[in-house]
């Protein structure tokens, strides 16, 4: 593709070297902010059954998937085009269409706030769904827990939680919008805003960082597939958490004239917890950048200006963050 390769590191989650991966990840988080997991316990079948179910459900005429548009609880279908609008590809939004499933209890009434496909044509998608969800979750409360180790905190610091943690299913067409620097891009450049991303890919490239924000020109690298392993990113919030020790990257996905499918589960704690730097991460020299918030404050925030770019339809700066993307 013309870009330079990130060479991320992998971790193994199967090691029984706790302080090897520690240590692995501390330094592909500050370096990087994105790296690779393997033996991270997704078994390969059911990650098969989530692309069938997901090709199924994207090959539908619009009319159908729009049945079940994104509703107010964000869960549901969304259209390409919607969000994640950005100046440099001219104000369009990505190119992406995708469905969000939570945990399926809204934490207040108790219903199930999921939309699910109907269940004559779908027969498998809530079961396989639901079950892709439960090992994700799992796979993210292991990599907390060495990230937790690697900022000498207790392995148990990091809590996901249900009520914000979102399993995304991604169908990028392989159509393209040509931007004003020369890219084609299926989801423009941005940082995720939550703790952690998990993100597994059909092997089509596409997949870009870029380690300095604020460069320019931005330096762009390809993150390459790696058959078995699921790619891992943090967001904004674990960034202000770590006092900018640990690093939200920019990425994007480019298109590259083949569809591409992709898989990510976005991972938030409890929306009452405070984010207050961590003693490991400031001192006299690097005081606390921010001051401490709480976690419903920071969503809110970031789903603020995700709607304001939405109904502007392009944003000034042609960077943004969004919640969903990947």
């Amino acid at each position: 593709m013309g870009h330079a390769s990130a060479a991320l590191p992998v971790v193994d989650l199967a090691s029984t070297d706790i302080s090897a991966a520690t240590k692995s990840i501390r330094q592909a988080l500050v370096d990087y902010g994105f790296f690779y997991v393997i033996n991270h316990g997704i078994d390969d079948a059911l990650m098969k059954s989530v692309y069938a179910e997901s090709n199924n459900f994207f090959q539908q005429p619009m009319e159908e998937k729009m049945a079940l548009r994104k509703n107010s609880s964000h869960r549901g279908y969304i259209p390409p085009d919607f969000e994640g609008f950005e100046a440099d590809a001219g104000g369009k939004g990505d190119l992406l269409e995708c469905f969000h499933i939570g945990s399926g209890v809204d934490g207040e009434s108790k219903n199930d706030v999921n939309q699910w496909p109907p269940a004559e044509r779908f027969p498998s998608w809530k079961k396989t769904m639901k079950s892709y969800y439960e090992c994700a979750m799992g796979t993210s409360k292991r990599i907390l827990s060495l990230i937790a180790l690697s900022l000498d905190l207790d392995a148990e610091f990091f809590k996901p939680h249900d009520s914000e943690t979102i399993l995304r299913p991604i169908h990028y067409s392989g159509r393209a919008i040509e931007s004003k620097h020369g890219s084609d891009h299926g989801a423009n450049a941005h940082t995720d805003y939550g703790m952690l991303t998990l993100l597994s890919t059909d092997g089509t490239p596409g997949l870009q960082i870029c380690r300095d924000k604020d460069g320019r020109p931005q330096l762009w690298e390809d993150v390459h597939h790696i058959d078995g392993a699921l790619v891992v990113n943090i967001g904004d919030l674990l960034e202000r958490w770590t006092n900018n020790v640990y690093r939200s990257t920019l990425h994007r996905v480019l298109m590259v004239g083949k569809e591409r499918y992709s898989v990510a589960f976005f991972v938030w704690p409890s929306p009452d917890m405070m984010v207050t730097c961590m003693e490991s991460c400031c001192s006299e020299a690097n005081p606390p950048r921010q001051f401490p918030w709480q976690v419903v404050r920071v969503l809110a925030e970031a789903e603020a200006r995700a709607e304001v770019e939405r109904l502007t339809n392009c944003v000034s700066s042609g960077q943004r963050t969004s919640r969903w993307v990947t």
